[in-house]
């Protein structure tokens, strides 16, 4: 079944790097120690989005019944959106799990993806945290979202400049208080950048 696996990816993996729909896309992928069933993606953040401007990593592990089963995919860039684990990056998508079909690609699953950042699923969440922000504080899901692609996917602040300095002081205040950084940024996206929320939540 592993050479099957490699046969099917080494052909999808050449058409991926002709693909112009791909390169449009600000999609990338890369073998990782020259092996087909372990690859490195990217994704850039789509326009109109908050996570345009980043570029987000994935990690691809094609199982050796490939195409019979879906790749593993998870995000290695951290990212704030209801359908992607904020702390481990795993991916809740139809198609990387039941929906999956023989005849879909890594063209199909890069470009998913990418989708998926256009268009959040917060009924069907993976981080219910981010799902619960998405559902009733829109304002602030967006602002975290941007402010965590500016922090982890190198998206330029732009005209967000005094948002991100006012959310990277409080991320301050809490390692003065012996957080480090990726913690605290956590606990106070979760309390919706409420201070005291964050400090309870982590010392409670």
């Amino acid at each position: 079944m592993a050479n099957i696996a490699v046969q099917r990816v080494k052909r999808e993996f050449k058409d991926v790097m002709r693909c112009e729909e791909i390169q449009n896309c600000d999609i990338k992928v890369e073998l990782v120690n020259d092996s087909y069933l372990e690859l490195r993606g990217w994704i850039g953040g789509p326009p109109g989005t908050p996570y345009e401007g980043g570029k987000f990593e994935l990690e691809i592990k094609i199982p050796d019944s490939y195409p019979f089963n879906p790749p593993k995919v998870r995000f290695t860039t951290q990212i704030w959106h209801p359908n992607i684990s904020s702390v481990t990056g795993a991916i809740c998508l139809d198609i990387l799990k039941d929906q999956w079909a023989a005849a879909m690609t890594l063209r199909t699953v890069l470009l998913s993806l990418q989708a998926l950042l256009s268009a959040p699923e917060p009924d069907d969440p993976q981080d219910a945290m981010v799902a619960q922000q998405y559902k009733n504080s829109s304002c602030m899901f967006y602002s975290t979202a941007r402010y965590w692609t500016h922090v982890y996917a190198g998206a330029a602040s732009g005209d967000r400049a005094s948002e991100h300095k006012e959310f990277d002081e409080k991320v301050k205040q809490l390692q003065d208080m012996g957080v480090s950084d990726v913690p605290a940024r956590s606990a106070l996206s979760i309390c919706n950048w409420d201070l005291s929320k964050a400090v309870e939540q982590i010392f409670k």
